[in-house]
């Protein structure tokens, strides 16, 4: 159940004179195949309630769409980061979605009073709470899981133009039927996250491929 009210509120019992800017920070593509994991942070104003913001995946993309021009036009700050499919394949996707989510942080002009993370722990901020099921309690980590999705789905439309065989533009990079046979049938693109397709291609396979990658090859 959406209850953008309830996760507004949330973030407004936090406000007190030693608080009064609350940062929320999110990730988008953690379990894709292909493409980057993006994050956000974003810093809202707590005058006046943007309704229908909750988290990302309960929301339809064309609601999406539609906070997302909400969000970036009401916002005090946001700033988006993203981690390739090499760093990912490099120190794992945990890691590389920690360091995205402190780029988003470090790379803000603006500081929050007080930073809400989606389920982890980053240790950039002196006040910082890492929040379980992040999304769906805090208004401003909601906000950034919105603009972290809706940047990293446009961001795999458009590789869709270029690496037209995995159905990106619909998928997202995600392990759907379509993309797992044109995996198999047509091999994989620079976007792919090697260290995901060894149950699909094989161990052996895929650290060949990355020597290749490694090589320029």
């Amino acid at each position: 159940m959406i209850d953008t009210k309830k996760i507004f509120e949330f973030d407004k019992s936090l406000l007190n004179d030693q608080i009064k800017t609350i940062g929320g920070i999110d990730e988008v593509g953690r379990g894709p195949l292909a493409g980057p994991v993006v994050t956000a942070m974003v810093i809202m104003p707590y005058d006046q309630m943007i309704d229908g913001v909750f988290d990302s995946k309960a929301l339809t993309k064309h609601k999406r769409e539609e906070l997302y021009k909400q969000i970036l036009d009401r916002a005090i700050s946001v700033s988006i980061a993203q981690k390739s499919e090499r760093v990912i394949d490099e120190i794992n996707i945990l890691n590389a979605t920690k360091q995205a989510m402190a780029e988003s942080y470090n790379n803000s002009v603006i500081k929050p009073d007080l930073l809400l993370i989606d389920a982890v722990k980053l240790n950039v901020s002196k006040n910082e709470r890492a929040i379980i099921k992040g999304d769906a309690t805090s208004y401003a980590i909601a906000c950034a899981s919105i603009v972290a999705k809706v940047y990293r789905d446009r961001l795999m439309e458009d590789y869709a133009k270029t690496y037209t065989d995995y159905g990106f533009e619909q998928n997202a990079g995600y392990g759907t039927k379509q993309h797992l046979t044109a995996i198999v049938t047509k091999g994989i693109c620079p976007l792919h996250r090697l260290s995901f397709l060894k149950n699909l291609l094989g161990e052996d396979e895929c650290t060949r491929l990355k020597d290749l990658r490694d090589k320029g090859a």
